[in-house]
């Protein structure tokens, strides 16, 4: 069995757990850094070891595009090719290629889409989505499902459910005995029938882990959450069950106490670029003038490398002088942040009291009506995503 269940917490669904991968163990819960193009932007796979990050979730449709599967199985891998020696996650374009909109068409066999780089036609059926993943060399890939809006029309959901089911029984038969993990996605929207009808039926498969597909794409904080409290139950508890893009500090903690073992999200890293930090008072604007003269470090509890070297003060100044530093600071931050966060959960959990913990990290992180703004905005840039998810 490659995941086992090491600790619950007595009174929530969180969990502690381990998952046996090509490139190593995998603790979990676990938040994956997204390097969608084979880089998580910034930063270097030195520094993403130097903060302790575990593994990272890459994009099949994005890499298959640019620079070209051909390119990296030429060079060894993915592994190899941009030079992390940990496990990989490869997502296989579903959320990319359906978010094209007018761009794509879908048939019962695949889908044919153009690319939003040069406009080039191609056609993507399950089976191929696997080929190129196995090609890629990924730890975990992902079966290509179609991932329609959380809140469309019911009809559509169900086709969505039924195509999906359908792929995913495509994607196991082909998957061959590579030792990559192939996980199943769960579709549905925010209904609750078609979410039990898609678990129960890819529990059937035997997965070796299973997905929440199709969720943070518009719909009600909420509405979300009522998805998942839906959708759990009817996954195998002895399997992973991973949370696609969804990776807000506070979203983390809310998840894990509902029993998700694993999340990714290009948000950390976007809002860091855009010079939003982490704290544990909450997120603070490293732009605004009242940080000009502030010697202190971004939290003086950080032990991260930006924390350790560089006043808020000088953060602010390389941001609004542009200095492409500004960035490369700012991401590393926030990816310790992150790491940070996992990893004391994770010991909450061991010792029991990780209901303490989340009462504790609800009362300090303060959410502000700007905050709000930001997580709306990109909310809305994901769910219209015209040009896939590139980590903008």
């Amino acid at each position: 069995m490659p995941f086992r269940v090491t600790d619950n917490c007595p009174t929530t669904k969180a969990r502690l757990g381990q998952l046996k991968t090509l490139h190593g163990k995998i603790g979990t819960p676990i938040f994956f850094p997204v390097g969608s193009q084979a880089t998580v932007k910034s930063l270097s796979p030195q520094e993403l070891n130097e903060i302790g990050i575990e593994a990272i979730l890459c994009n099949t449709y994005h890499l298959y595009l640019r620079p070209g599967i051909d390119v990296i199985e030429k060079a060894g891998g993915l592994h190899r090719f941009m030079g992390w020696e940990k496990p990989i996650l490869t997502d296989s374009g579903g959320y990319q290629i359906f978010s094209l909109a007018s761009l794509r068409q879908i048939d019962s066999n695949g889908v044919r889409f153009r690319s939003h780089i040069d406009g080039s036609e191609h056609y993507i059926t399950p089976e191929y989505a696997i080929q190129l993943q196995e090609k890629l060399g990924a730890d975990i890939i992902m079966a290509l499902d179609v991932c329609p809006s959380s809140t469309g029309k019911k009809g559509d959901l169900s086709r969505a459910v039924e195509i999906t089911t359908e792929w995913a029984d495509r994607c196991i038969r082909v998957h061959g005995n590579t030792g990559q993990h192939l996980f199943g996605i769960v579709q549905g929207g925010v209904d609750k029938s078609l979410r039990k009808t898609s678990a129960e039926a890819l529990a059937n498969f035997g997965f070796p882990g299973y997905a929440i597909g199709g969720l943070s794409l518009g719909e009600k904080k909420s509405e979300m959450w009522k998805t998942v409290v839906t959708t759990v139950p009817f996954l195998p508890p002895d399997k992973p069950r991973y949370l696609m893009g969804v990776g807000s500090p506070e979203d983390i903690v809310e998840g894990i106490s509902r029993g998700i073992d694993i999340f990714d999200s290009a948000l950390p890293t976007r809002v860091a670029r855009n010079g939003a930090l982490y704290t544990r008072a909450g997120r603070i604007n490293i732009k605004k003038s009242i940080h000009r003269y502030d010697m202190k470090p971004i939290e003086e509890s950080c032990t991260c490398f930006t924390c350790r070297n560089f006043s808020i003060a000088y953060v602010h100044h390389l941001f609004k002088s542009e200095e492409l530093l500004a960035y490369r600071l700012a991401t590393i931050h926030n990816v310790f942040f992150m790491n940070s966060l996992i990893s004391e959960i994770r010991e909450s959990i061991r010792a029991g009291r990780f209901a303490d913990f989340k009462q504790e990290f609800i009362t300090t992180y303060q959410i502000t009506d700007e905050d709000r703004r930001i997580a709306q905005k990109v909310r809305s840039v994901e769910a219209k995503h015209k040009k896939g998810d590139q980590d903008f």
